[in-house]
């Protein structure tokens, strides 16, 4: 009986609000200052009668108030008038009036800023806020001086190179464990600027990058020779042979950097920060570049034969490679995709350029594989050329993304998949949002005579 009593007081205990000056009223603040001191017998006849006042005002009347969402730091970039109607804002998707943002009301809250959000976006960030967040809810005041963080930062949204070292954790309690599991990468959906790829070089900086940068070369004329690509007109024949078996190479260096980095994180029980999701994405990417090429053209026995070798060749050296030397073997790739962001561009020069009626210019038209229309959302008419820009494109990513990787620490985390980095973009977007919102109340109305 004892013990069920005692359970039941822990119950209401348990039950009862927790109060502190900061979620009551005035009125009330003072008598909770009051009451926590102890016994009012021996405090001042004024200070008594102050009590006994305010005891009858709470007895009266005592409407509890939601809790504040005031910053526990001060704010630096955004405006007061500002800050306010965010506050407005964030309190209309706090549905349960616990002063907090779940998944759930940061999901509704984005919905309610649906031009700069889209439905993909809101999903995936509301997603990812979980998981990153570890399920936890955060309080509306860090939320708000997270925000003004973000306004203050100069560093601008999907800096796919920025390389955030370490599993640090972001202001808004974000961490970096989801990127070990979460790799939303959606090719495609390029915009006209992302294909419109500018061919640049990294200069080696050291022995091992010219080394890397030699080897390339000295592969990229014995091939070139070996195949008299440079050697007559371009056709269609000598562009498919050269593409179908280039891509059967080029899948390999992904697939090695993430099975050593597998193993290296069962090994030394740690973690990868997503990294090796990366590089199977990238594998996976070159294969699908030649899964759509072999729908345009059927290699013979021989030309396999020869894709046997290559393989175990290529794919035996580059594996002891990358446990000798994994920064040479990125920076080789980044080289690697150098060329192939050369040779793509000539070849879409070349179908541009073509004269009219010849097999090339036909490319200009022609439709593309189907399996290429929907993996780069090319469009129910994507033509054979639109395929060739978004190849070159996903090559351009792959040349960046191995240079950037190339001797950087294994705590480093994914650099295209940085939860952090996308928590800060979201924060920064709905920021904008809410200053152009302003900037439109702020004009004044015209009306028409």
């Amino acid at each position: 009986m004892i013990g069920t009593t005692l359970r039941h007081s822990k119950f209401l205990i348990a039950k009862r609000p927790i109060l502190s000056p900061s979620t009551l009223s005035p009125i009330s603040s003072n008598l909770f200052q009051l009451s926590s001191s102890g016994t009012t017998t021996n405090s001042p006849p004024a200070q008594q009668a102050a009590f006994q006042v305010l005891h009858q005002q709470r007895q009266f009347s005592i409407k509890p108030t939601l809790p504040q969402c005031a910053p526990t730091a001060p704010l630096f970039k955004l405006p007061p008038a500002i800050v306010e109607q965010i506050k407005t804002d964030l309190a209309s998707v706090d549905f349960d009036s616990n002063g907090k943002i779940d998944a759930d009301e940061l999901r509704a809250l984005l919905k309610r800023h649906n031009t700069k959000f889209t439905d993909d976006e809101i999903v995936e960030l509301s997603e990812l806020f979980y998981a990153s967040s570890g399920a936890r809810s955060v309080p509306m005041d860090e939320f708000l001086a997270a925000l003004d963080q973000a306004a203050s930062s100069e560093s601008k949204e999907g800096n796919a190179l920025g390389l955030n070292k370490g599993f640090k954790t972001h202001p808004l309690g974000i961490g970096t464990c989801a990127s070990e599991y979460m790799y939303a990468k959606t090719h495609g959906k390029y915009t006209e600027e992302e294909l419109d790829v500018k061919l640049t070089h990294i200069e080696p900086k050291d022995w091992l990058d010219r080394a890397a940068f030699s080897s390339v070369k000295a592969v990229r004329f014995i091939f070139d020779q070996a195949t008299g690509w440079n050697r007559g007109q371009i056709t269609q024949d000598k562009i498919l042979n050269r593409a179908i078996y280039l891509e059967t190479i080029a899948a390999i260096p992904g697939m090695v950097a993430a099975i050593i980095r597998h193993f290296r994180s069962l090994r030394n029980m740690t973690r990868d920060g997503g990294m090796l999701n990366m590089f199977l994405e990238e594998a996976n990417n070159e294969r699908m570049h030649l899964l759509t090429f072999i729908r345009m053209k059927d290699p013979g026995y021989a030309f396999r034969a020869a894709v046997i070798g290559g393989q175990f060749g290529f794919g035996s050296t580059f594996l002891v490679l990358y446990m000798i030397s994994p920064a040479f073997c990125h920076r080789f790739v980044g080289y690697v995709e150098e060329e192939a962001c050369h040779t793509y561009t000539k070849i879409i020069d070349a179908i541009e350029n073509a004269p009219e009626g010849s097999d090339l210019a036909r490319w200009q038209t022609e439709e593309a594989p189907k399996i290429a229309k929907g993996y780069w959302h090319l469009g129910e008419h994507g033509s054979v050329l639109d395929l060739m820009r978004a190849v070159r494109a996903d090559e351009a990513e792959h040349r960046d993304v191995n240079h950037a990787v190339s001797g950087v620490g294994y705590d480093t985390v994914n650099p295209l998949y940085d939860p952090r980095e996308k928590m800060d973009g979201m924060l920064k977007r709905y920021v904008q949002d809410m200053m152009e919102r302003s900037t439109e109340k702020s004009k004044p109305t015209t009306s028409s005579a």
